[in-house]
């Protein structure tokens, strides 16, 4: 893949470079090195005309008011450096940030059904708190679930958008996203990608409208942060700005800050944990304890597998490894996602898109590969050649 991004000057910048510059390109004309906290929640201004004719602005194109801040609710100069930086290496002209991956993806729902365009199509497994908003029609929208090759039949004239995740929660399923946004036509397509990052995959350079990251997850990396963003077109992130400014659902400075420093290491920790993954598939595939391992073709820090045994087994029984919900920080975490982040999904729903009883979800970290394996392989209990053959690999063409 084309690892170079496109810098504000015109010069084209490698990826890893973007991710420790971007969203800093001031700092030194400041005097500064480390990008400044700005924690304020409102800005003096002694001029209430001014500031009335830049938040009419705001309130007919969402744009960012130009000059001073106005009030934390229509944005916040740390968090706009994680926004500028996060756009930089999606390759987009925005991002809008959120509290959240769901206030996100709330968010751009909320858009598009102001519009009229309440029907979204959308390909399973997604994340299943995405899957619950949309099927359980919280904010009003509709869905139709479709394989990827039936997107442009399921299309409609209130269809506002079209929602896959590539590589998918939890299965890894990999999803051709030029066909897919070729079929969506004039719909925008959205693309969750926050198991890729921008490290592996730019949905962008493959037709997507708009990228959705759970930036909580490798864009944070440390388990530290909660947060949300959308990268996409000006126009459309001028909405979302009024979206978040409307429902309140910002990011804190903090959070803003931690994010930017994230996204520095972001590289190098996506590829120093792909390798580990890498090698720890090499394991699971040859184990006779574990029938099938899912990884997608693109690589990566997440892992599937299943086992013959009980998973809940395994769950209790790794010491190294973190039993929790969550992924993409610097240590390694398993789930059961039949029974925590598709446990909301219905259970014939979540088995059809292929989130068994039986199946695993790992996201491994920086550890010493050794070291997590002897964890895995313990976990794992006693091998009884008996159970069955060695693991397939499935690796989504």
């Amino acid at each position: 893949m084309d690892t170079r991004s496109a810098h504000t000057r015109g010069t084209p910048r490698a990826l890893a470079t973007e991710a420790v510059h971007a969203g800093r390109d001031d700092l030194a004309r400041q005097g500064l090195h480390a990008p400044p906290i700005d924690l304020s929640t409102t800005y003096p201004s002694y001029d209430s005309r001014a500031e009335a004719a830049r938040i009419d602005a705001f309130a007919t194109t969402g744009a960012e008011p130009d000059g001073p801040p106005v009030y934390g609710r229509l944005g916040n100069p740390t968090v706009a450096r994680f926004e500028t930086a996060l756009a930089r290496l999606e390759g987009t002209e925005a991002a809008v940030a959120f509290a959240s991956g769901m206030a996100a993806l709330s968010a751009v729902l909320l858009v598009r059904g102001a519009m009229g365009l309440r029907h979204v199509v959308a390909v399973r497994p997604l994340y299943g708190c995405s899957d619950h908003l949309l099927t359980a029609g919280l904010l009003g929208s509709e869905v139709t679930w479709t394989d990827p090759a039936g997107v442009a039949d399921a299309l409609r004239p209130d269809t506002g958008l079209v929602l896959v995740e590539s590589p998918a929660n939890p299965t890894l399923a990999e999803i051709d996203l030029r066909a897919v946004a070729h079929a969506c036509g004039s719909v925008p397509l959205l693309v969750d990608n926050t198991f890729a990052t921008p490290v592996l995959q730019r949905p962008a350079e493959h037709g997507a409208r708009m990228v959705l990251h759970s930036a909580t997850k490798y864009l944070g990396g440390h388990g530290d942060v909660l947060a949300g963003v959308v990268a996409c077109d000006e126009e459309t992130a001028g909405r979302l700005r009024q979206v978040r400014f409307a429902t309140g659902g910002v990011l804190h400075p903090l959070a803003g800050y931690l994010l930017l420093r994230g996204l520095s290491t972001l590289p190098v920790r996506v590829r120093a944990a792909s390798a580990n993954a890498a090698e720890l598939v090499r394991r699971l595939a040859a184990d006779p304890r574990v029938p099938r391992v899912h990884y997608p073709s693109i690589g990566g820090a997440m892992v599937s597998f299943e086992v013959h045994g009980d998973p809940h087994a395994v769950i209790a029984g790794v010491r190294l490894i973190t039993p929790a919900v969550s992924l993409g920080s610097v240590d390694t975490l398993i789930q059961h996602p039949a029974s925590i982040s598709h446990r909301i999904v219905d259970a014939d729903d979540r088995r059809e898109a292929g989130v068994g009883d039986r199946l695993l979800r790992l996201s491994v970290g920086l550890e010493d590969v050794d070291d997590l394996w002897a964890d895995l392989d313990a976990a794992l209990g006693e091998r009884e050649p008996a159970q069955g053959k060695p693991a397939r690999t499935e690796v989504p063409a």
